[in-house]
């Protein structure tokens, strides 16, 4: 089995705002996904540029550029699959039962982490500008082999 380290960044409701902030927390991933509400196609130009890219379309994602996004993904990580949609309350699968280690969320701008049966969901809350006073996070996952573990960012004190 590989036991090599694979590092992902997941970031979220970025609303057309990529924070330098979010860009220097990113660097050195050897992924990046976008769990919708990227605002605009220039926010996934730059995160390519970081990294190799994945993003799913949000509820403000709209114009030609948008339509290319999927609405959800299945992302294989090392070992693991990852599903990919942009609100949690969407999700018409059960996780187990398709065999995820984890379902990758945005849309509440609440960053939050929780193993449920066995399956990490994990929305990394937004990125973008900050709403009301919830803080403004990513999250970097670490896959060895098959684990998983995740570490919430704060971009902003």
């Amino acid at each position: 089995m590989n036991r090599q380290a694979l590092t992902v960044g997941v970031i979220s409701d970025t609303h057309g705002l990529l924070r330098p902030e979010a860009l220097d927390a990113l660097r050195g991933v050897d992924q990046i996904l976008h769990a919708g509400d990227v605002g605009t196609p220039d926010i996934l130009t730059a995160l390519k540029a970081v990294a190799p890219t994945t993003a799913v379309r949000g509820n403000v994602d709209h114009g030609v550029w948008a339509t290319a996004l999927p609405m959800t993904e299945v992302v294989r990580l090392g070992t693991l699959d990852v599903f990919m949609l942009h609100d949690l309350g969407a999700l018409d699968l059960d996780p187990v039962a398709a065999g995820f280690a984890a379902v990758i969320t945005g849309h509440s701008h609440q960053p939050k982490a929780e193993w449920t049966r066995g399956v990490l969901y994990l929305n990394p809350g937004s990125a973008g500008p900050r709403r009301f006073t919830l803080p403004v996070t990513l999250s970097i996952l670490r896959i060895t082999g098959g684990t998983i573990e995740h570490q919430r960012i704060d971009l902003l004190g």
